[in-house]
Order: structure tokens, then C-alpha cells, then sequence
């Protein structure tokens, strides 16, 4: 009798809800053969540093340096909770020890905060996740935190994502806002360069992303476009009010197969003011208004495609590279010039690496070679890159990781 009393009992319990942590803890060492373009001192490199001639002419940027840092470390919450609005829910809450600034390295900061809610077709996503140019399912799988920048796009935003799902047949539109990685325009004070949400939030419409993609087995291929205008001042600095936008369009598309052990990954894209993604690019002033000092706008267009060959699983060999290339402006620009890496005409990357996991632990090893062509940008010869000449910077890596 009580055999089947508590049968019963756990037949009829109530489901149980709340939050499940995991995470791991990483540590990076690294060494760089000479100084970068960087953030958190160092951790997250995207090109060498361009020369810095001397009165004798040395280079003051060809010198190595090293690190170790352990702000990658991070700590997951994955929410359950009853069902809602005839929908399963969920939710999760992700941080790292980052920061949000140079100054705040080791600082605790957000990096995903989002519910979901899942109908048998339909998907509703609200809150802050991976921009969708950042494709969960298909990005490099590096071991250097900069996750193949500046070839793949980065960032992390708020937004609200409805997504279709058609069996293996995936369709997504998403609206977005800029938080962490924001765009690129003029102060409202000086005119200095500044990053802020403000271009976007002033434009009062999101940033819009539509994207397809098809699932089948491991193999996955999918495109998508993407489109936003930044309002880059609202007065002049002969203080006329001013309402000018600039919009800019991209465009990506990638592919993955798997078969035997090795997996291929390949992305492409073009686009228009890719700076808020980590990538080159940005957007410039075609033309002044000298009496009122109205400007008008051109976008500083680029282009990347990288792809990436990997074997094993305990024992993972991984090889990837990558190339991203300033295509310049439709039209002549003035000096006013918005964006990221603008004086460099193209990036290339090289980046064997050898994983080895074992339990809860994987031991991981890179070497980063990377080449930026720097240039002059014309002004008469819409924002093309002349006059180049090549840096490079070689990284070794080694990274351990402890998941939990």
C-alpha cells in the first residue's frame, strides 16, 4: 500500500522549476611578437598596431609583450518555469568577469539576459543575446577570445527575435538595439570620434535582421541581410538643428558539413558601416555646408570570408584563416570619418591550433598569425586605401579551461 501510495505520489509531482548554473573557469596565456590593437590589455586582439617611426626611424609598436588573464571565466543560469501563454518557457542569465572598459577588466559584466517563449512553429525571444550576423550554430571555434575577428561579426544586443521553424527549415526576423557594441559617430561637444547607442537611439527605429537557414544532419547553410541608420547629429557646430541619417545594409552567408570526423566551416559578407561588429569599416562625411556646417553621409564599405577545418573530438587539430578588405565609398569624402580601422586596406589570418580534452578539463594551444596592410585614405579618391605597407604580429596561446 504505501509502495503505491508514493508511486502515485511521484507519477503526480509537480515539475520542478528554478535556475541550473554551469559555466568554467579559463585562464589565457599569450605572447605577442609585437604591440596590437586590443581590448581588455590585450585579451581580445583584432590586428597588429600600424608603425610608430621615432625621430630615428625604429618602430616604437615592433616590440613583443605577454599576459595572463582569467576574465573569460563565466558563470551560466539556465531558467525553467511553468508554461506560459499556452508556450514552454525559459530563460538565461550570463556573465563574465570581462568588464565593460579598460578600467573595468575583472569587472562582473552581462552578457546574455533573455526569456523565450516556444509554440510548436513559433519562437519569441525579448531580451539580450548574440546579434544575428553571429550565428549560434556556425561561428570559428578558436581558442582566442576574439572569436575570429574582425572576419566574423561580433556583438551582443538587446532585441526582440520572432523565429519560424519548419522542421529542419529555419526562419528568422529580429529588431534590434546597440548596448555594448555601438557605433561610431561624432561627439555632440567636440566633434571628436566617440562610440555611442545614441546614432541608433536617435534614429528611433531598431536595427532590422532577417535570416534564413537549413539544418540537415550536422550540416547547416544559411543567408542573411541586415539593415540600420544612425542619426550622427542633431545640431551643427554653428548649432542648426539637423535630422541627416546614414543606412547601411550587409549582407552574410555561411555553410557547415561534417562528415568522418572533420567539420568545415566557411562565412561571407559584405556590407556597409560593419564597425558595431567589430569589423572594418564605418561611414564618412561627403559633403560640408561651410555657412551651416550640414553635412551629408557615405558608408565605408568592406568585405570579409573565412573558413575553418577542424578533426577529432577528445583530440581536436583546427585550422583557420581569414581575409577582410576596405572596398572605400560610392563617393569623395571630406576628413569627417567614422568607423573602425579605417586606414587599413585589408587583414589576413592564419591560425593553426590542437585541443585536447579530457573529463571536465581541455588543455588548449594557438599560434595567431595575422597581417594588416596599412594605408592612407583619399579623400578625392572615395576613402580608398593608398600607399600601403604590412605589419604583423604573431601570438602564441595557450589557454586552460575547467568546465562546470
Amino acid at each position: 500500500m504505501f509502495y503505491s501510495a508514493a508511486l502515485f505520489s511521484q507519477q503526480n509531482a509537480e515539475p520542478k522549476f528554478g535556475i541550473n548554473f554551469s559555466g568554467f573557469v579559463k585562464t589565457d596565456i599569450f605572447y605577442d611578437t609585437r604591440q596590437t590593437i586590443n581590448l581588455r590589455e590585450g585579451h581580445f586582439a583584432l590586428y597588429p598596431a600600424d608603425e610608430l617611426l621615432d625621430k630615428t626611424g625604429a618602430d616604437i609598436n615592433a616590440k613583443s609583450n605577454y599576459n595572463i588573464l582569467s576574465i573569460q571565466t563565466r558563470l551560466l543560469g539556465k531558467i525553467s518555469a511553468p508554461d506560459a501563454f499556452d508556450a514552454k518557457t525559459s530563460g538565461l542569465i550570463e556573465g563574465e568577469f570581462f568588464g565593460t572598459s579598460e578600467g573595468d577588466a575583472n569587472g562582473f559584466r552581462l552578457r546574455h539576459a533573455y526569456v523565450k517563449l516556444d509554440w510548436e512553429k513559433l519562437s519569441l525571444l525579448v531580451g539580450q543575446t548574440w546579434h544575428p550576423m553571429f550565428v549560434t550554430e556556425f561561428f570559428p571555434g578558436v581558442v582566442s577570445f576574439n572569436t575570429g575577428v574582425p572576419f566574423q561579426p561580433f556583438s551582443r544586443n538587446p532585441q526582440v527575435r520572432l523565429i519560424f521553424n519548419f522542421g529542419s527549415f529555419n526562419i528568422q526576423g529580429v529588431a534590434l538595439a546597440q548596448r555594448d557594441f555601438q557605433s561610431f559617430g561624432p561627439s555632440p561637444t567636440d566633434g571628436a570620434v566617440i562610440q555611442s547607442s545614441s546614432f541608433l537611439r536617435n534614429t528611433a527605429s531598431p536595427n532590422l535582421n532577417l535570416q534564413t537557414f537549413y539544418k540537415f544532419n550536422e550540416n547547416i547553410a544559411g543567408v542573411g541581410v541586415d539593415y540600420k541608420k544612425l542619426t550622427p547629429r542633431l545640431s551643427t557646430s554653428k548649432k542648426i538643428k539637423t535630422n541627416e541619417t546614414i543606412a547601411s545594409r550587409a549582407i552574410n552567408a555561411f555553410a557547415k558539413v561534417s562528415n568522418s570526423g572533420f567539420t568545415f566551416k566557411t562565412n561571407a559578407v559584405y556590407g556597409e558601416n560593419l564597425a558595431d561588429l567589430m569589423m572594418l569599416g564605418g561611414y564618412a562625411a561627403v559633403r560640408n555646408d561651410t555657412v551651416t556646417d550640414l553635412q551629408q553621409y557615405t558608408n565605408l564599405s568592406s568585405y570579409s570570408v573565412w573558413g575553418e577545418l577542424t578533426y577529432g573530438k577528445e583530440i581536436e587539430f583546427g585550422l583557420f584563416a581569414g581575409l577582410t578588405k576596405n572596398l572605400g565609398a560610392t563617393e569623395n569624402i571630406t576628413n569627417s570619418v567614422y568607423g573602425r580601422g579605417t586606414n587599413i586596406d585589408k587583414v589576413v589570418r592564419i591560425s593553426p591550433r590542437i585541443q585536447w580534452t579530457s573529463g571536465k578539463t581541455k588543455i588548449s594551444t594557438e599560434l595567431e598569425y595575422t597581417t594588416a596592410a596599412y594605408g592612407k585614405i583619399t579623400h578625392d579618391k572615395k576613402a580608398i586605401i593608398e600607399n600601403t605597407h604590412s605589419v604583423t604580429n604573431i601570438r602564441i596561446l595557450l589557454a586552460a579551461f575547467y568546465y562546470f
